[in-house]
């Protein structure tokens, strides 16, 4: 985990690329990078956000504040990190327009909630975890508010806009039917009886000797002995803990030689003795799924999904556009402002 207090500082040393000469000499107690409607996004509210993004980058685990790596990472995540605390705090202005509050017991509800699936209850415990991540309960709640409204706009102004005819999700059957397929599939259990190398290869008694324990106990299988017992007791496998259990496996995953011996196979069935790269292995045919395909009506619900949420991303786009159109954005940052219209313009090019 990337520590916080080294991307903090990190943030606080690279904030001088997104400041104006004019800004930089200033000395100021907060700067405003951005009014929107009378709301503002301050230059701390925004580091939070880069701090957060970057944390989840593993990659930047070990990396310091003076890193090329650090400052390509934030050059790359700033433009759709300003893009969308804009489009949350429209979302969030409209929600009040709306008369969106949450209440005592709603916020209640849901930090219970947290608390409960976080393995938080423990009051200590709780207020450590919030503290760890420089949050107070003021802030948290702030932070719920506003995922609150957001939803709460996006499910009644733009969810309900969206709807799907039956001739809509038969086309999507249609030419989507492979999301709808399941491949075949085998689960097998295994018994290997290893063969050692050394350097001048494999001695041939050596060889010979294994593949007579591996036929001894197939004869064990085949006099009804459980498969499991005689795996534990004779395979070289990880998989004995588990009664040589391995898969399921895809059938279009193994090789053709592997196919052709299943083919023959039935559920049940124990093959002869295979020469591995290892030695030689005895395989159990334990499960056979064939390929099957969801019937249109089967994946009636699947599909809704599927086409909702395609639908819904582009009516939220078109809603984000008009709220955005509507609105009185006054830039006070000029590289921010360029940032916020490179991702915008992305953004437009692959609607």
């Amino acid at each position: 985990m990337i520590r916080l207090t080294r991307l903090t500082a990190l943030v606080l040393v690279l904030a001088g690329l997104f400041a104006s000469p004019a800004l930089r000499a200033a000395e100021v107690i907060e700067q405003v990078l951005v009014r929107i409607n009378g709301d503002i996004l301050t230059k701390t509210e925004f580091e939070q956000r880069q701090v957060a993004a970057l944390r989840q980058r593993p990659e930047l685990a070990n990396a310091t504040p003076e890193s090329a790596e650090l400052k390509r990472a934030i050059a790359e995540i700033t433009p759709d990190l300003v893009l969308d605390a804009v489009d949350e705090l429209l979302l969030v202005q409209r929600g009040r327009e709306l008369g969106l509050v949450m209440g005592d017991e709603q916020f209640n509800s849901i930090v219970a909630n947290i608390r409960k699936q976080q393995n938080l209850e423990d009051e200590a415990r709780f207020n450590a975890a919030l503290k760890a991540e420089g949050m107070t309960m003021a802030d948290l709640r702030k932070q719920l508010e506003k995922s609150m409204l957001v939803q709460q706009v996006m499910s009644r102004e733009v969810a309900q806009k969206v709807s799907i005819n039956d001739d809509e999700a038969r086309a999507y059957y249609d030419s989507h039917r492979q999301e709808f397929t399941s491949p075949q599939s085998l689960t097998l259990r295994e018994i290997l009886v290893e063969v050692p190398t050394t350097d001048r290869g494999v001695n041939a008694a050596v060889d010979d000797a294994a593949r007579q324990k591996a036929l001894a106990a197939r004869n064990r299988l085949m006099g009804g002995e459980p498969f499991a017992r005689v795996a534990a007791e004779v395979s070289d496998a990880a998989s004995k803990t588990n009664g040589g259990l391995i898969g399921p496996i895809m059938y279009a995953d193994l090789d053709p030689s592997l196919q052709k011996l299943f083919d023959g196979m039935k559920v049940g069935d124990v093959s002869e003795p295979v020469r591995t790269t290892r030695g030689y292995q005895l395989l159990q045919l334990e499960e056979r799924s064939e390929v099957k395909v969801k019937s249109f009506d089967e994946a009636r619900s699947e599909i809704a999904d599927k086409i909702g949420d395609q639908k819904m991303s582009g009516e939220r786009l078109k809603y984000l556009d008009k709220l955005r159109g509507e609105a009185n954005i006054v830039w006070r940052n000029d590289e921010i402002k360029r940032a916020y219209e490179q991702a915008l313009a992305a953004r437009q090019k692959g609607q």
